[in-house]
């Protein structure tokens, strides 16, 4: 077992970093239609190999720490950063019966591990030594745990329909065709759910309109200004892994996970996980674009517009659609047990 734990580790790890390596390319080349430019071209077809080209690179440069850092602090940091986006991919249900980790607190497990990123950041920004790495650092801690607490409550509407916080059972609530994708029962409350959950997101993986932490028109570059090298190549590696781990969890709570959108899946057996895989790939990656659309599309917010959006916004329309669902699971409820004894009583 031990060993099957760790092939399939590093067979996460490894989807990981040619993810992470792939999406750079795909969003140079995106921002490149957007301003009206090629991108990548020289570094094999379209550039396709740019991001190898850069690996290497950053391989090979200097490794510096500054002078005035907490050398430990500030070398494990960008590790801490990417740990806590890779630990997410254990819970994820990739398709039927394909999963790291089963958990019954899958849900529980993916909220808790995901907000250990902001850990790292801050140990990055203090450890630096450098006043807007700090800046950068406390910008990204208030924003996160800020944007953690109406995520949760959307999450746990989902938990609460579902009455599971496994995220296999989730995915088999949701089986029966597209109109019972989670996103589509309730509606519009979930569907509000689904937007505020994706708009959290982005907050949470300091993507624009979000990345204020990293703001080069005030912080040069944030909490990761002092990085050099491999170290600097671990922290996009983390944006990038919690980018599609974000929406490999949108995609399992609210688009059906690995169910089709078809009625059950065509293929037996071993196909069939295959089949559920392509599904659940596909809607995943699809949310991932949208991210990177956004990012060159959406301008900045300022630091008061992010906290006021939610503080004043997100966190009471979360509230307010989880009571929307628990009241119309309440009566759903009390007519179907009123109907019962009606009937029971005839």
């Amino acid at each position: 077992m031990t060993l099957l734990s760790v092939i399939g580790a590093l067979i996460v790890l490894g989807f990981v970093a040619t993810f992470a390596g792939l999406s750079t390319w795909v969003e140079r080349k995106v921002s490149a239609r957007i301003q009206s430019r090629h991108g990548p071209m020289y570094a094999g077809p379209q550039g396709i190999l740019q991001f190898a080209v850069d690996g290497v690179k950053l391989l090979f440069k200097e490794d510096i720490i500054p002078a005035a850092a907490d050398r430990i602090l500030f070398s494990i940091a960008p590790y801490i950063v990417f740990m806590s986006a890779f630990a997410m991919f254990a819970a994820l249900p990739w398709s039927r019966g394909l999963t790291c980790a089963d958990l019954n607190i899958g849900v529980v497990y993916v909220i808790a591990v995901g907000g250990g990123g902001v850990i790292g950041i801050l140990m990055a920004g203090w450890s630096s030594g450098n006043k807007y790495a700090l800046f950068g650092a406390m910008r990204a801690a208030a924003q996160i745990v800020s944007y953690e607490v109406p995520a949760a409550i959307v999450l746990l509407t989902v938990v609460m329909i579902a009455g599971s916080l496994g995220m296999q059972d989730i995915v088999k609530s949701q089986e029966g065709g597209v109109h019972h994708w989670m996103i589509f029962q309730y509606f519009p409350f979930n569907a509000i759910g689904f937007i505020l959950y994706y708009i959290c997101a982005l907050a949470e993986t300091n993507r624009t309109p979000f990345d204020i932490p990293e703001a080069e028109s005030e912080l040069v570059a944030g909490y990761h200004v002092e990085y050099s090298g491999m170290r600097f190549s671990v922290f996009f590696m983390g944006e990038y892994a919690a980018m599609f781990a974000t929406s490999a969890i949108a995609t399992t709570l609210f688009l059906g996970g690995w169910q089709p959108p078809y009625p059950g899946l065509f293929l037996p057996d071993a196909l069939g996980v295959l089949e559920g895989l392509v599904w659940f790939m596909l809607k995943a990656l699809t949310l991932v674009l949208v991210m990177i659309i956004i990012r060159w599309t959406v301008p900045r917010f300022r630091v008061d517009q992010l906290m006021n959006l939610c503080w004043k916004v997100l966190l009471p329309v979360a509230l307010f659609d989880m009571m929307a669902v628990g009241t119309w699971m309440s009566l759903e409820m009390g007519l179907v047990d009123f109907l019962r004894a009606a009937t029971q009583g005839a």
